[in-house]
């Protein structure tokens, strides 16, 4: 109100939390996200079942996955997912932590605001905190090597241990192992690790332990004439991104025929053009096609009488990774193929598995590629299987590319923690007391750990804090066997999955924290527009 006039700021129907109502609101949706996930952290963590709007299910444990499948509306809540999904991106691990971190850092938060300390006193010492906590993590990994084989499966092991494939894991973090081994690339004296080399084909039926590595790239398509050969070796491959087709008009025509003999000249002309694809491809050399379009049921005919194996409808990405590895050039028709645009590979087959034929070209010479081909009784396995797989080769793919790991099952953030305690002190002002409580933070993951295991909380991180005094860095919650618990050789996982923990959860918190009004303007309802013969734009929808 100015001199009597009201000024009016929002759309009629807006919405506005102010000040501690808004602070309080944001983290008890921050923390109630954080909670749903608390259960399922661990080896002995549970799974969620999701059922979307139109009753299709997923049963998981996997963070992301959860996060996204919740479809959260709060605007807090949707700012945690982007961290789960942030994090999933970059290292394929550390997920559910990141959001328990940083709902267990906005309830120590809260705890500080009601003592009277201000939020960007808060958040100026959890980014002091985070900053410390990052340094002293770097001094607690140790190096890990593409020959180390055994300490790459603990890796995988580690990130599949809370996932619903869990009794297969010692199967399943061999082939993952192995994959990322294969295709870790060196670029510039640094290892790299593209996870895009790491094809993940899924079939229903069998059993997880069916899982296999095969050597190169899957596409799932079969040849398109049953007489074609099988296998070609010392294949020459062509890509065509377009078809073996006779080509349509993009407008309506109309063909009249006044005599038998022209029938005759008109299909004869559509064969011609059909031969002169397939020619085109044989005279250059090539004994492979893959085609982007269609393959008409004539010239597959002839592709097969020219003993040339040939498949149909194969995905763009297919070809653009197939062109990567066998040094093929992308072509539009096939009559503008030359010798120059064939690529090699020492073997193209058909593969048979299951009920479906699939094609695998393998021996590419510049080819980094493997595919994993997942197995499983029923879709959702199948599915779970390749969330677990994803996960696996990303952490170990990372653990390379660094070259460091940490002991996981909580032993790195007991560490932190006590690092930070006793960094604390040495704080000045008030955001020592915040500080203190980032440190105090940490104890979450241990402390879920222990939940989800059945053990007393309070009893646990005391024993855990003991033995880190004594100097024990690897004192873990084992939660299979119940105990605390000399976890190096059992939980491995990659420094930049704590760090990346740390750094996502500090600044998710910190910029919550720094949000003392929400304003949410009233949604404009849609007006459907009127149909051919129904109400006018006047009139009311019943």
């Amino acid at each position: 109100m100015l001199t009597g006039t009201p000024v009016i700021l929002l759309r009629e129907g807006s919405e506005r939390v102010e000040k501690s109502e808004a602070q309080r609101t944001i983290i008890e949706t921050a923390r109630a996200i954080a909670d749903t996930l608390r259960s399922t952290l661990g080896p002995r963590g549970l799974d969620k079942m999701l059922v979307d709007s139109m009753g299709d299910v997923v049963i998981t444990n996997d963070g992301a996955t959860i996060v996204q499948k919740m479809e959260v509306q709060h605007p807090a809540a949707k700012m945690l997912a982007e961290v789960a999904k942030a994090t999933d991106q970059e290292v394929g691990d550390g997920t559910k932590t990141s959001v328990i971190l940083a709902g267990e850092l906005l309830r120590k938060a809260e705890d500080l605001m009601e003592e009277k300390l201000h939020p960007t006193v808060i958040t100026r010492g959890y980014q002091i905190a985070a900053a410390r906590a990052l340094e002293h993590l770097a001094t607690l990994g140790r190096a890990v090597h593409s020959t180390d084989t055994e300490t790459l499966e603990r890796v995988a092991m580690t990130s599949m241990a809370s996932k619903g494939v869990a009794g297969y894991r010692a199967e399943l973090a061999k082939l993952a192992a192995k994959a990322v081994t294969r295709v870790i690339d060196t670029t510039d004296g640094r290892l790299r690790f593209d996870r895009k080399n790491i094809q993940i084909v899924k079939r229903q039926g069998g059993e997880i332990h069916d899982s296999e590595l095969l050597e190169g790239h899957v596409l799932e398509q079969e040849p398109v004439h049953s007489d074609m050969p099988k296998r070609v070796a010392d294949a020459r491959i062509a890509l065509i991104s377009g078809g073996f087709e006779t080509k349509k008009t993009e407008f309506s025509e109309e063909i009249k025929i006044t005599a038998v003999d022209q029938i005759q000249s008109f299909l004869d002309e559509e064969t011609r053009l059909l031969e002169a694809m397939v020619e085109a491809v044989r005279s250059v050399g090539a004994t492979v096609v893959f085609a982007e379009k269609g393959i008409d049921d004539l010239a597959a005919e002839h592709l097969s009488r020219a003993g040339i194996y040939a498949v149909r409808r194969a995905k763009h990405s297919d070809l653009e990774l197939l062109a990567r590895a066998t040094g093929a050039r992308l072509v539009a028709r096939p009559v503008d193929l030359t010798a120059s645009d064939l690529g090699s590979a020492a073997l193209v087959e058909e593969r048979k598995i299951g009920d479906d034929r699939l094609t695998l070209v393998s021996g590419s010479p510049k080819a980094r590629a493997v595919t994993l081909l997942v197995r499983g009784g029923a879709q959702h396995v199948v599915d779970e299987v390749e969330r677990s797989l994803t996960d696996a080769t990303m952490t170990v793919g990372v653990a390379l590319e660094d070259g460091r790991v940490v002991t996981g099952a909580g032993a790195t953030a007991i560490e932190l923690s006590q690092n930070l305690h006793d960094f604390a002190s040495t704080v000045g002002g008030r955001e020592q007391l915040a500080v203190d409580a980032f440190a105090s933070a940490l104890e979450v993951v241990p402390a879920a750990l222990a939940e989800n295991a059945g053990m007393d909380i309070i009893d646990t991180l005391i024993d855990l804090r003991r033995r880190h005094k004594g100097g024990d860095r690897n004192a873990g919650v084992n939660a299979l066997e119940g105990k605390v618990a000399d976890m190096d050789i059992v939980a491995v996982e990659p420094l930049r999955v704590s760090r990346q923990e740390i750094q996502a959860a500090t600044e998710a918190a910190t910029m919550l924290l720094r949000i003392d009004d929400v304003i949410a303007s009233k949604r404009t309802p849609t007006t459907p527009s009127p149909k051919p013969g129904g109400p006018s734009s006047g009139e009311e929808f019943a």
